[in-house]
């Protein structure tokens, strides 16, 4: 995978593994699984819809930045990690050098490889989540167990946020709620170019360009569409590169529109 020049900043996909979901249970629109039919080339033959699964280096010059952490060494049948570390390392940066880690959100398949065994992978860095994410899943009574295991070593490292906020020189952190209490995007802006960096706002490129899709796991589908249609807004037509932790091979495009109607184009 290619890195990206926004500017004067690298960005880098960073592959961890793959995920698998049947793409009629868990993407539609308006609970019209029917939808699909229009794109039988992005599922496989027995319907289900391929995920890549990882995250994003960001080396500023000042600062060594992971968006997101992967799925970890999970190996579930349907959710599979374990590449993350050397996908890392082929870029010739190791754990330790990291400075910050910044999470997107804390589903899973987003926070794998924040922590292993209870011990903190990332041993230099400052971790970045919302302040509601961390709310949710660690620090409410009803928070899985299994978040609060993996991600409860980093307290004493936690910075959080509620608001639009600088993560790293050109690199901002902004709230995009309804996937998570706390879902967040990140925008890399650097010598007029910019990246942004979608998180689960989109799983999949189709989510930006067909009106009204939701995901299954979206906490709140209403909120989940608002925040992706202002993003879209925003983005579409212009020189803004979009990329995810599970598009296909996570390349980045743009989102044009062409005979009116929008449409993905891959980098």
């Amino acid at each position: 995978m290619s890195d990206m020049k926004i500017g004067d900043i690298t960005v880098t996909p960073l592959m961890d593994g793959s995920g698998l979901e049947c793409a009629r249970d868990v993407l539609q629109r308006h609970g019209s699984a029917s939808e699909w039919d229009k794109h039988p080339d992005q599922v496989d033959d027995h319907g289900d819809l391929h995920l890549s699964v990882g995250g994003f280096l960001i080396r500023t010059g000042e600062s060594i930045v992971l968006i997101d952490a992967g799925v970890g060494t999970i190996d579930n049948g349907r959710y599979r990690g374990g590449l993350f570390l050397e996908s890392l390392r082929t870029q010739g940066v190791e754990p330790e050098d990291v400075t910050d880690v910044a999470f997107t959100h804390l589903h899973f398949d987003h926070v794998g490889w924040a922590t292993k065994k209870g011990q903190v992978v990332f041993e230099n860095a400052t971790y970045h989540v919302h302040a509601a994410d961390w709310g949710f899943f660690v620090d409410d009574v009803n928070s899985e167990p299994g978040a609060v295991r993996k991600l409860s070593p980093l307290e004493s490292r936690l910075e959080t946020f509620t608001e639009t906020s600088v993560l790293a020189p050109g690199v901002d952190a902004r709230p995009a709620v309804g996937h998570t209490p706390g879902s967040t995007v990140y925008v890399v802006s650097s010598q007029g170019a910019k990246l942004v960096l979608l998180g689960d706002v989109a799983h999949h490129p189709l989510e930006l360009v067909e009106d009204g899709w939701s995901f299954a796991f979206d906490q709140s589908k209403d909120g989940a569409v608002a925040s992706r249609k202002e993003l879209v807004d925003e983005f579409a037509d212009t020189d803004a590169l979009l990329a995810a932790g599970h598009f296909p091979d996570l390349r980045p495009g743009r989102v044009k529109t062409v005979d009116g109607s929008l449409t993905w184009h891959t980098l």
